[in-house]
């Protein structure tokens, strides 16, 4: 029986963010909203309760019934999960004077209590709270203080239950992951079991069982999450997996040629599909960008339905939706709040069951189980690429020759991306998580260019460093690196003549323009 901690989720902009922690401690764990927590499942080892935007005093405060967990399994409370454990259990939480917010130090910390096993007596920890805890329930002593918080971190004298008001899983919190490590491995008794490995082995006999000899139709973007699902589907299933992969006109230079022969490569049965005529035709004056997507997501689904109709024997739609895609589309109530994005939907004449193996991983899972069935390197570390491609790159209306000078503008700054070696030897490609070009296709800029006056258009160029895309900081790309590319692009593109640098995060800013 895979072991398992489940993560209730009271709506912190952090939770998914323990999940991947616990996750790296090659343990199972599943994110659940705050009131849905699975009572008789006897594989659950722990619990534990995220942060949250809400006071344990408002009259919407999220609240949960300790008594289904408190004294079965160890309980971990973070932030509002320690401020609800001590508030249901008679101490007190009390609007702080002033916010406590950022880094803070742990000045005193019991290193005989197993939570902090290991740990310095002081160390740094990153505080993100508007109440504080002045008085702790009763059965209750105090492992670890700051200057301004006594009560940061508290444990049950006689019950498995921890509880710390400043949060482990973030970076800032230096030795969060040995806070977490020592709850998971140590008092919950993870095997630690999880791994790609692992997980190959187990989803391919799954996959064997639950599928037998049904044909199954999957929907390739060539990005990571449905290239991976494709090779796992393609092990278990063989010849049985029919992938389609739509060119809509508005992928990268070359792209759709190159992901072709990647599939080939890897020995996949890919219908590719050249649908750019009906995409541009479609999208022909078309400007806002909720519009543009709208049309692209449209088109997709239907080029992607005809294709899919001349399979008659298909009983499988397979998708490469991943964790975070199922967190995102339930909130804290378990309410649908946006629908799965990979493929859009099918007709249910069609009446395909789903199939999704990769609905239990994280982003940097899937590049280790891509790892662990042996793909291309370069497949695997590809940056992630919107849907409706360089339609929401463009500002403005698309047209063939904007697609033209956009891709050309891209293939130079990607390329060199993947050229440029840092000082540590590694290509700024890999310390990246994103990068594109877009075009400010409604601007025209003056330039001189050689003897004769330019009038045409800017392009930005877009470079973020993230985990998880949940925040971005831009990067701080090297100068020469940057007049490299500049340079490159204004003499070889024609329709630019102004390179500019994006060097807005996220948030407050998208990752995106459009």
């Amino acid at each position: 029986m895979t072991q398992k901690i489940i993560i209730l989720d009271f709506g912190s902009q952090t939770t998914q963010l323990i999940g991947r922690r616990v996750r790296e401690l090659d343990t199972f764990c599943e994110i659940m909203p705050y009131n849905r927590f699975p009572k008789d499942d006897p594989s659950v080892i722990g619990v534990i309760l995220s942060g949250s935007p809400f006071s344990v005093h408002d009259p919407e405060a999220l609240k949960v019934d300790l008594s289904q967990f408190i004294g079965r399994i160890p309980v971990l409370g973070i932030c509002y999960g320690a401020q609800f454990i001590s508030h249901s259990l008679g101490g007190r939480v009390e609007k702080a004077d002033s916010r406590e917010y950022g880094r803070a130090n742990l000045q005193t910390v019991d290193t005989s209590d197993p939570l902090f096993k290991h740990f310095e007596q002081q160390s740094q920890v990153w505080m993100s709270h508007g109440d504080t805890i002045t008085a702790i329930p009763e059965g209750f002593r105090v492992i670890g203080s700051t200057a301004d918080v006594v009560n940061a971190a508290f444990a049950s004298t006689s019950q498995p239950v921890w509880a710390v008001q400043f949060h482990p899983e973030v970076y800032h919190t230096l030795q969060g992951k040995q806070l977490l490590k020592n709850f998971v491995v140590d008092i919950c008794g993870s095997r630690q079991e999880w791994s790609a490995a692992s997980f190959v082995d187990s989803t391919v006999a799954e996959l064997k069982a639950q599928i037998g000899q049904d044909r199954v139709i999957l929907g390739l973007s060539g990005g990571v999450d449905s290239s991976v699902a494709a090779v796992l589907l393609n092990r278990a299933i063989g010849s049985n997996l029919t992938c389609i992969f739509v060119d809509h006109g508005m992928l990268r230079k070359n792209e759709f040629r190159q992901v072709m022969d990647d599939y080939k490569v890897l020995g996949l049965n890919v219908i590719g599909v050249d649908a750019s005529e009906k995409f541009f035709a479609d999208l022909a004056g078309v400007s806002d960008p909720e519009q543009k997507r709208k049309i692209i997501g449209r088109d997709f689904v239907e080029v992607f339905n005809q294709e899919a109709r001349k399979i008659t024997d298909a009983r499988w739609l397979a998708q490469g939706t991943i964790y975070p895609d199922r967190i995102e589309s339930l909130n804290i109530t378990g309410k649908v709040i946006k629908s799965h994005h990979n493929v859009g939907g099918l007709p249910e004449d069609m009446q395909l069951k789903l199939c999704e193996p990769l609905k239990w991983l994280f982003k940097d899972e899937v590049r280790r189980v891509g790892r662990q069935l042996g793909m291309p390197e370069h497949l695997i570390t590809r940056h992630p690429f919107p849907g409706p491609g360089l339609a929401v790159r463009i500002l403005g209306d698309i047209t063939p020759e904007k697609v033209r000078i956009l891709q050309d503008a891209d293939d130079i700054y990607i390329r060199a991306l993947r050229e440029y070696v840092d000082t540590d030897g590694i290509p700024l490609y890999h310390k990246i998580w994103q990068a594109g070009v877009v075009l400010l296709s409604t601007v025209r800029s003056v330039g001189v260019m050689g003897d004769e006056r330019t009038y045409e258009h800017p392009v930005a160029l877009r470079a973020v460093t993230s985990t998880d895309a949940m925040t971005a900081d831009w990067a701080h790309l090297p100068y020469d690196f940057m007049a490299r590319v500049s340079n490159e692009i204004i003499n070889k593109v024609r329709g630019v003549n102004r390179v500019c640098y994006d060097i807005s995060s996220k948030p407050p800013a998208t990752i995106e323009w459009e």
